[in-house]
């Protein structure tokens, strides 16, 4: 079967014969072949485990026909070589054993060396690309903001507050552990891409909690360079958050490819705000567990949108739900590919 590079070519804005469709968190929860696997291994084991790992990996391509798989992992895998005692908790999420709370804390952060580190990664990432996959592989790393979030909370936050307070009250400490963290993201995808993924997301899910200004003084600087760093590789790149839609422009002026949106801001709206770059999005992932007849009708209206160039991935607005029916998924792949080929004749 040949190569389908059609999601690399939308990331350019480069033309396609129908609109490129993955999902995220399309590996795990909702599969019942993975709830299988579950019953018997932590994320963790699964991801130490190159055949398996592969395995979930691939399974969503198979099950849905979808134009990229995402290697199957979690922002906190990295974490471990560094330093921090991070632990995912069922029900709860990462917890963090050793929670940063002053600069000599992150004075004690270490450096990654992928090879060494996380080689059951690599191994995973050489096996799907040079003997399972006929789809670009996506590789990932959460961004410094986010992981921050966890490594200062201790776990998931709802209002960020403490990572807030050191961010205002220990400046020094605040861009001394996003330089480092922006140091591991750019190593880490560095590796993942030697290994043989296409393209690479950053997922800064929790950075919406900022407004633009704090964004810009906080943020920027270093999201600038870890996607400057990341593209001296020359794949795609994209980034994504959960509401943030406010901070749209502000991602628009990185160098990076992709702009991945949620449901709260449309397609058309984030071009008439002069984005031009390529949007990735942005079915609202409740909507999966409403009937087909729904589901189609904000399909259409989604497509309509960002048919309207040739910079456009289809996606999610946010992660699958475990309780999202397989079948949805496959029909969603298919009627996105179906649709957009009869638009593109």
């Amino acid at each position: 079967m040949p190569f389908n590079d059609t999601i690399l070519k939308a990331a350019y804005g480069e033309k396609t014969t129908h609109t490129p469709v993955w999902f995220m968190r399309q590996a795990g929860r909702s599969q019942p072949e993975y709830r299988k696997i579950k019953e018997t291994h932590s994320l963790f084991e699964i991801t130490h485990d190159p055949e398996l790992c592969a395995y979930v990996t691939k399974l969503p391509v198979d099950q849905y026909n979808t134009d990229a798989a995402i290697l199957y992992k979690d922002i906190m895998s990295p974490l471990g070589a560094i330093g921090v005692d991070v632990e995912i908790k069922s029900g709860i999420g990462p917890v963090i054993g050793n929670p940063i709370r002053s600069i000599k804390d992150v004075e004690r952060l270490g450096e990654i060396n992928p090879e060494q580190d996380v080689p059951y990664i690599m191994d995973t990432i050489k096996l799907l690309t040079t003997e399972q996959l006929n789809v670009p592989l996506i590789g990932f790393t959460g961004a410094p903001f986010t992981l921050a979030s966890y490594m200062i909370e201790g776990g998931p936050s709802k209002n960020y507050n403490k990572t807030k307070a050191m961010m205002y009250e220990q400046p020094e400490a605040w861009h001394m552990l996003m330089e480092k963290l922006a140091d591991m993201c750019i190593t880490y995808t560095h590796a993942q891409i030697d290994a043989g993924c296409k393209m690479i997301q950053v997922f800064d899910s929790w950075v919406g909690a900022l407004n633009k200004e704090d964004y810009r003084q906080f943020i920027a600087p270093h999201m600038h360079r870890i996607f400057a760093g990341i593209k001296e590789k020359h794949v795609p790149v994209t980034t994504f958050g959960v509401g943030a839609s406010h901070l749209i422009e502000e991602w628009n002026a990185l160098p990076v490819d992709v702009l991945g949106l949620d449901w709260r801001l449309q397609i058309d709206e984030a071009r008439a705000k002069g984005i031009t770059k390529t949007l990735q999005g942005n079915l609202d992932p409740a909507l999966l567990l409403a009937p087909w007849t729904v589901i189609e009708s904000q399909l259409k209206r989604i497509l309509d949108q960002g048919l309207k160039t040739d910079h456009y991935i289809f996606n999610l607005g946010h992660g699958v739900f475990p309780e999202v029916q397989p079948d949805t998924l496959r029909r969603v792949s298919e009627f996105v590919h179906d649709y957009s080929a009869q638009y593109k004749k």
